[in-house]
């Protein structure tokens, strides 16, 4: 089985990349060749977790990073005690460095044909949308409509992914 599934992609760079690590027979996400590519930067790491921004963010967000465990797996239950623990303090550390109040979590667990996933190598999704705390307030207070300047984020997880 490839470590990647194409069906997911949503660009065609995306797919190159894809492509090029697969047919080596490179998974991106394993802990040696993500210190070393050259998009991917490494941002910090701990035993069990590495931290770096997507290559390929979602529209509408302002942050977008993945957790990525050194394990490869594609379940959060299939990792170790250790590394399922380790998670906890991993996100903890995203949240006080980005200062986040307001942040989407996901990840896809299992079969990429199932779940819109693309690499074969769990991941977990920190993802911050493109306002900012005082327009944040604004639509708070308002009531109403958002402002046109914050766009919240939204996580869809299917298996097909959008085209627009």
């Amino acid at each position: 089985m490839s470590l990647y599934y194409f069906g997911n992609c949503r660009t065609e760079e995306q797919r190159a990349e894809m492509e090029r690590l697969d047919a080596a027979g490179i998974c991106l996400f394993c802990p040696e060749v993500l210190r070393a590519h050259e998009k991917q930067q490494v941002l910090w790491e701990t035993a069990h977790w590495m931290v770096t921004p997507n290559e390929f963010p979602y529209a509408g967000t302002r942050l977008h990073l993945l957790l990525i465990p050194k394990e490869h797996v594609t379940d959060l239950l299939d990792l170790s005690p250790a590394a399922r623990a380790d998670f906890w303090e991993v996100l903890g550390a995203v949240r006080e460095r980005y200062g986040l109040s307001n942040y989407g979590l996901g990840s896809r667990n299992g079969d990429s044909r199932y779940t819109g996933g693309t690499i074969r190598h769990l991941h977990v999704h920190v993802l911050v949308g493109t306002g900012d705390e005082d327009t944040r307030e604004e639509a708070e207070a308002d009531e109403g409509a958002a402002p046109a300047a914050f766009t919240p984020v939204r996580m869809k997880f299917s298996s097909t992914p959008h085209r627009s």
